[in-house]
């Protein structure tokens, strides 16, 4: 999952700056979803003093803060969705299902956050948005999956919150534009890794071989299907033509699909791809 625009409406803001007519450039603040339609435009907007980071400092995690900027405005977000004063995101309600059916996730952002602010965001969109009946749904299936492949035994051994934190522990939480994930992607060797879409098809592999691991080490035998889902196109188009080009030849026992979730209008988003065991007619 993508994080902005598709799981949360984030009011964090970019800072850049807008040419006017008379050649003059200001302070402009610009949302994620407008970010992802003009960022190519350097012919009217550019970062404040030539600097990305200046342009992206409320997308960054710093050591003085009480609390992340992310988790403010991720807290801010839920309740413009549970108050009724914000439409939720396209895949807000996937999100939310995937959880209390205690599915394997990754949340893959432009963002520049540590992996722990990204999963404490998760914890509070659990916190905030299940039901408590949608929070014991959750626990009841993931003790489930503890006591078909780990055993009775150690499902009894732990409590509610210990099955959940476990759970958490299970999925991944990548920030791709963050010095940690930078430094994963250089030393990895990969190609052009000052893209976006680089990076995110970088962190997806990453979590299908993750993902992978899981299953070998618990000895799974169930059918493996793999969604993306994100709202800025140049990422959809990014993903598709790795899945193409890649993961399907990679993975070919793999169902992949992928949503474009650019129109806020449309909920799940538009879904654009299939591969793997349906293109096999499995």
């Amino acid at each position: 999952f993508d994080w902005d625009d598709n799981i949360l409406r984030m009011p964090t803001h970019i800072h850049l700056e807008r040419r006017l007519a008379n050649g003059t450039w200001v302070p402009h603040l610009v949302s994620t979803s407008l970010f992802s339609v003009i960022r190519n435009d350097a012919v009217n907007y550019r970062p404040p003093a030539g600097d990305w980071e200046k342009a992206f400092l409320e997308f960054r995690d710093f050591a003085q803060d009480d609390e992340s900027k992310f988790l403010k405005d991720a807290r801010e977000a839920i309740d413009s969705v549970l108050s009724g004063t914000e439409k939720a995101a396209p895949s807000f309600n996937t999100f939310r299902r995937t959880l209390v059916e205690g599915r394997i996730f990754a949340i893959v952002t432009a963002r520049g956050h540590q992996p722990g602010t990204l999963r404490k965001g998760v914890e509070l969109f659990i916190e905030r948005v299940l039901t408590p009946l949608e929070r014991e749904t959750m626990v009841y299936n993931l003790r489930g999956y503890l006591v078909c492949y780990e055993g009775r035994k150690r499902s009894e051994e732990l409590e509610d919150a210990d099955v959940i934190a476990n759970y958490l522990d299970l999925n991944r939480y990548h920030a791709v534009t963050s010095p940690a994930f930078m430094t994963l992607v250089k030393n990895a060797a990969v190609p052009d890794p000052e893209r976006s879409e680089t990076r995110k098809q970088f962190a997806i592999l990453d979590f299908l071989d993750h993902l992978f691991h899981i299953i070998e080490r618990i000895g799974a035998k169930k059918p493996v299907s793999v969604g993306f889902s994100d709202d800025d196109p140049a990422n959809v188009h990014a993903v598709m033509t790795f899945i193409r080009e890649t993961l399907a030849k990679r993975f070919p026992s793999v169902k992949f699909v992928v949503y474009d979730t650019s129109d806020p209008d449309v909920e799940k988003g538009h879904k654009l791809v299939v591969a793997g065991q349906l293109d096999l007619g499995l």
